[in-house]
């Protein structure tokens, strides 16, 4: 049995993924504590984990989070996320670090560090000069690290490693530094006042100073870098699993006996507080298609004075995934990196309108692989919106290429990889720290191999 500290920024896309990791390293009789929001409180206990609160100064609800940053508001683009990178993330670093410093300090000795790759306040243990356990981060986002072969993160670009490619590469990523560089001072600044020491890279490559990035995906799903770290391990999407009974709205049944194919349009579970942006559109745009459309909302209300539900729309708050994409033939959605992979995982193509945070970058790879639309907005006209319905169910390249993705993903099994990755960086660690042996024993067996532990962009398997 082993213990293990997970570290999560309270953003749901961020902690849920590491909720489950945590719910299953329990599952296997280890002791998990996990540091994220408060909101989040008895979702982690009621998983079986020993909840710890973020200091105030770096917690916040980020169901309101223009809220809690009221600098953010009006902000589109780029000007967001440089915000985002500063306010959100980089003014937290020395209260989340300051909480994880208190738990490994605590008295447990804990075996392993899981930490979000967005999670900040890990830098100064990465960087200081106390023995530590390992640190390992989950990439629960498309892969952000800069290379010569992409363009720089949140451009929602295709990648090119032609000679005219990487020298628009090299001029972007120079461009976007110099667009971040604020934030990145700022950073830099409070490593220096916490370790004394600077930072090594810029900060957006911050999860290279990690000992293991497990990033949440396939290597279909991220673009070909043959600079990629050689701590990049890819491990597939932590999907989660209903959980719970099921109360079926009146008209599933529709559902199971469909004879029309069945689109399902989603704003996923925090953007979505304006219908007006994809799911209001959508319903316009396939009111006299034959299509079965079925829309979740994540709990909002339609608008009052939105107009009556077409004959065929069928809505709810939530269905469960596990249940209702199997009958799926489409799923229109905002781009969440999660919810956008577990559709891929089934072999159901995508249409995908996203333009904040991170889903510009989701929609630029859905185009890459061939497996949707990427409709270059959040907030499609119908017109655009139904041309690209009819595109998709019309081709059959686009159903073809998501079944690719689809028994690529099934090489994997996230949850043993990443306990086997924990498991195995503690021991790598642990020989690394015992003195030189005058003569080493001879190796008589190779290590075991957990599913969907293995991949690199380069085809090597890891070692």
């Amino acid at each position: 049995m082993a213990a293990y500290l997970l570290c999560t920024t309270p953003i749901y896309g961020h902690f849920l993924p590491l909720l489950e990791i945590g719910h299953y390293l329990v599952s296997q009789g280890h002791d998990v504590e996990m540091i994220t929001g408060s909101r989040f409180e008895s979702r982690v206990e009621e998983a079986g984990l020993t909840f710890v609160p973020l200091p105030p100064e770096c917690d916040f609800d980020d169901r309101d989070i223009d809220v809690a940053f009221p600098g953010r508001v009006g902000k589109k683009g780029l000007a967001r996320l440089r915000f985002d990178f500063k306010a959100v993330f980089v003014d937290a670093l020395p209260h989340q670090y300051r909480i994880v410093r208190s738990r490994l300090d605590g008295g447990t000795t804990f075996d392993g560090v899981l930490v979000d790759a967005a999670y900040t306040g890990i830098l100064p243990i990465l960087l200081g000069a106390a023995p530590r356990p390992p640190v390992l981060a989950c990439g629960v986002i498309p892969l952000s690290l800069s290379s010569r072969d992409t363009a720089p993160f949140g451009l929602g670009l295709p990648p090119r490693s032609d000679a005219v490619g990487r020298l628009r590469n090299a001029v972007l990523n120079h461009l976007i530094r110099r667009v971040f560089l604020p934030g990145h001072k700022a950073a830099a600044q409070h490593l220096r006042t916490l370790t004394g020491r600077d930072m090594p890279v810029f900060l957006l490559d911050g999860a290279s100073l990690t000992d293991v990035l497990l990033q949440l995906t396939c290597p279909g799903f991220e673009y070909p870098r043959s600079d990629l770290p050689s701590n990049v391990r890819f491990v597939g999407p932590v999907l989660p699993q209903h959980a719970g009974d099921f109360a079926a709205p009146g008209w599933w049944e529709e559902v199971l006996d469909h004879r029309q194919p069945i689109v399902h349009v989603t704003q996923g579970t925090i953007d979505n507080k304006d219908l007006t942006r994809l799911i209001l559109p959508s319903i316009s745009a396939l009111a006299h298609e034959e299509v079965l459309v079925v829309v979740t909302t994540g709990g909002q209300p339609l608008p009052p004075d939105a107009e009556p539900l077409p004959a065929n729309v069928r809505i709810a708050d939530f269905l469960p995934y596990d249940l209702l994409l199997p009958h799926v033939d489409l799923v229109v959605t905002n781009g969440g990196y999660g919810g956008t992979q577990r559709c891929l995982a089934l072999g159901l193509p995508v249409i995908v309108a996203g333009d904040r945070e991170d889903k510009p970058e989701v929609a630029a790879r859905v185009a890459w692989t061939g497996a949707g639309i990427n409709l270059r907005t959040g907030t499609p006209p119908s017109k655009a919106i139904l041309a690209a319905v009819r595109k998709v169910l019309a081709d059959p390249a686009y159903r073809e290429a998501a079944r690719r993705l689809s028994a690529e993903y099934g090489r994997y099994s996230a949850l043993p990889a990443i306990a086997a990755a924990l498991a195995t960086t503690r021991q790598r660690q642990d020989l690394s720290q015992q003195p030189p042996r005058r003569r080493a024993a001879k190796q008589t067996s190779r290590p075991v191999t957990t599913k969907g532990a293995v991949p690199r962009l380069n085809g090597r398997r890891t070692p």
